[in-house]
């Protein structure tokens, strides 16, 4: 009779549900946060009456004037620097037409620092309209009561 040795053999395998749960906890996080985080660059918006947009699917196209007159967006490579006013175009150009594209109706806004001079605004709702927009808004904040 043969005698069995009573040796186990190495588990060669990887287990990857550890792995697995730690990605779902922190997909579960980045979805928790993504709708908390404020878009583009910071701003002192005038305070207005207006009527409140209804968020849709698609991330809308805004255009930030700063205190400065700087110009900034939001679906530009990085958001949070200045960008020309060629390059503006140029993105918000192909934002337009890929939503045009795809039949989606995409949200344009203009949001202008109360500092900033007025022609700066219009001139950057020019841009948009420039681009291929047909309706562009203001952004607003409302005043409070």
């Amino acid at each position: 009779m043969a005698r069995r040795s009573s040796r186990k053999k190495a588990m060669a395998d990887i287990n990857v549900v550890p792995f697995i749960d730690v990605m779902l906890v922190l997909l579960i996080i980045f979805m928790a946060t993504a709708p908390l985080l404020n878009q583009g660059v910071e701003v002192d918006l005038p305070q207005g009456v207006a009527d409140v947009l209804q968020p849709n699917e698609q991330q809308p196209l805004i255009l930030t004037v700063n205190q400065h007159g700087e110009l900034f967006l939001n679906q530009a490579e990085d958001p949070r620097a200045p960008q020309p006013d060629q390059a503006i175009l140029d993105r918000a150009a192909a934002v337009l037409a890929l939503a045009r594209q795809r039949n989606q109706p995409l949200t344009v806004l203009v949001k202008g620092d109360k500092a900033v001079d007025y022609g700066r605004v219009v001139y950057a709702m020019g841009l948009l309209k420039k681009a291929g927009a047909s309706r562009v808004g203001l952004s607003l904040d409302l005043p409070e009561g």
